[in-house]
């Protein structure tokens, strides 16, 4: 554990759980492409999920700039999380069940990124992060779509981690009762890619799709 940035990204619950080292926080938002954007429009909250990545210090997304969520958050607070479940934990009781997990949550104000070549060179280090070069083999985004994306980014300095591993954390007295417990490992699985139908006869899987993980 290091020191919680505020008293908002303190983890009460399973706090031995906590982490707020940067590089382990950098590290689950690396490991995942998805995160899910919280924050309040007319009093009313939502939650958007959305695909993110990372550079330096700053996590970045992108959407549609005449969307609700564009509109809403500039300016305003919200909450991003990130997650990965690693198992299922199989406890002796209902109430030590749990998983083994890596999250995020990060709180702040994002700032959007308004110059059309930094936001083309953002869209850039997105899509090559994926799949390596693959900017460079894609149509030339035209300026009309550059227009109609907005891609917003915060800080994480305001963010924990919490991080399980291992067996079930069961009562003393329940290690005795006659009931199977473990773990059951959870993996995502990256398979083959699927060719779309209309892909002209000459066109070649680039290798780089081929070496796709999350």
């Amino acid at each position: 554990m290091s020191t919680p940035p505020s008293d908002r990204t303190r983890v009460k619950r399973y706090h031995w759980l906590a982490n707020y080292d940067h590089d382990t926080i950098a590290a689950i938002l690396d490991a995942v492409p998805h995160c899910s954007i919280g924050y309040v429009v007319d009093g009313k909250p939502f939650v958007t999920p959305t695909m993110h990545w990372r550079e330096g210090d700053r996590v970045y997304w992108h959407g549609s700039a005449a969307s609700r969520m564009i509109n809403a958050i500039e300016g305003a607070e919200v909450c991003l999380t990130a997650s990965i479940v690693d198992g299922l934990v199989m406890a002796r009781s209902a109430f030590n069940y749990n998983i083994n997990h890596r999250s995020v949550m990060v709180f702040g104000r994002p700032e959007k990124v308004t110059d059309p070549a930094e936001k083309e060179a953002h869209l850039r280090t997105f899509v090559n992060r994926l799949i390596a070069g693959q900017w460079e083999r894609l149509r030339p985004m035209l300026p009309k779509e550059l227009k109609a994306t907005t891609i917003l980014s915060m800080r994480f300095d305001e963010a924990s981690a919490k991080i399980r591993t291992g067996h079930p954390e069961d009562e003393a007295e329940d290690y005795g009762f006659q009931v199977w417990a473990g773990v059951i490992p959870v993996r995502q699985q990256v398979l083959d890619p699927v060719a779309d139908p209309r892909n002209l006869p000459d066109v070649k899987l680039p290798p780089e799709a081929l070496a796709f993980r999350f």
